[in-house]
């Protein structure tokens, strides 16, 4: 037989370091879903509406912008299930198709705009003196417009498009990422280990990069998310004036624009379920940021 003695000792970090990558993944998700389970119903309802806009082609019953004479303003039906507008198009097939739009131009939108300010943030903060101060009087001059004035402004300049939408949101969001990102990199400017690698020779470019970007990337994931909720809000609001995608493009905007208020008391469904699934986005956005922020943000632990 053999000795115990000859048997190898067997320690927790060995088993433990082959242990399959995915597993403290699910694990962490599962922390998150019993910590912040509102959280999690935001962020399952954000994703079950991506993932139906995802798959509009394949699951839209009617081509969204052919028009059916003789099918005007049919109610909820087993052929039509949301019902048909003032021209007989699919108003189902119209939502999930204007869902492509929102969460293009929402999550596209808020990625850039966050992004760009995120730079400039930190940037601004790295750099201080005049080249700061003439960053913050930018972002206060940008601040001191209204945040949908100011992005009807630079959509109606630029021209009707979905695309031009997406980037007038994007610079009305910059101001938002550039403050929040700037403050933290202020306080991690200060800490003992950047001024360790200034001292050593690092380049500011290595020091932004390798030091104080990384412990900035959990208040950008909570700007963001934030942000995205906020867009699709201003993309909605912009289509609504008709500054935003032309028509016959289906967005939930101009969904309830147009024949919808005119029509509203005749079809009521007009309006209600766009109005319902943006109400659903923004929600679902809404509660998986305020979850993201009191799960990154160490200040807010424990409340």
């Amino acid at each position: 037989m053999w000795a115990m003695e000859s048997l190898p000792e067997i320690r927790p970090e060995v088993w433990r370091s082959n242990a399959k990558p995915w597993i403290p993944a699910f694990g962490v998700v599962g922390s998150f879903i019993r910590k912040k389970p509102l959280g999690a119903i935001g962020g399952l309802l954000v994703l079950t509406l991506a993932v139906i806009a995802l798959l509009a082609p394949v699951v839209s019953p009617y081509d969204p912008i052919a028009t059916r004479w003789g099918s005007q303003f049919l109610p909820p039906d087993r052929l039509h299930w949301l019902g048909t507008d003032n021209l007989g198009r699919d108003q189902l097939s119209r939502l999930l198709f204007g869902a492509r739009i929102s969460f293009y131009v929402g999550i596209g939108a808020a990625l850039l705009g966050t992004s760009s300010g995120a730079l400039l943030g930190l940037a601004s903060a790295y750099a201080g003196g005049l080249f700061d101060s003439l960053v913050q009087r930018f972002v206060d001059a940008m601040l001191a417009f209204p945040v949908l004035v100011l992005a009807l402004v630079i959509a109606a300049t630029l021209g009707s498009s979905v695309n031009n939408v997406l980037l007038a949101i994007a610079v009305v969001l910059l101001p938002q990422g550039t403050r929040v990102i700037r403050s933290s990199a202020l306080s991690i400017k200060e800490m003992q280990y950047v001024e360790a690698a200034r001292a050593i020779g690092v380049s500011p470019w290595g020091v932004v990069l390798r030091h104080i970007l990384p412990q900035t990337v959990a208040p950008y994931l909570i700007v963001a998310t934030a942000a995205m909720g906020n867009a699709i809000i201003v993309e909605a609001s912009i289509s609504f004036v008709g500054a935003g995608a032309p028509p016959p493009t289906p967005t939930w905007g101009n969904m309830l624009s147009g024949a919808a208020r005119q029509y509203a008391e005749r079809a009521p469904w007009l309006v209600l379920f766009p109005g319902l699934a943006l109400t659903l986005a923004v929600f679902g956005f809404n509660l998986l940021g305020d979850a993201l922020r009191d799960v990154l943000d160490p200040r807010m632990r424990g409340s």
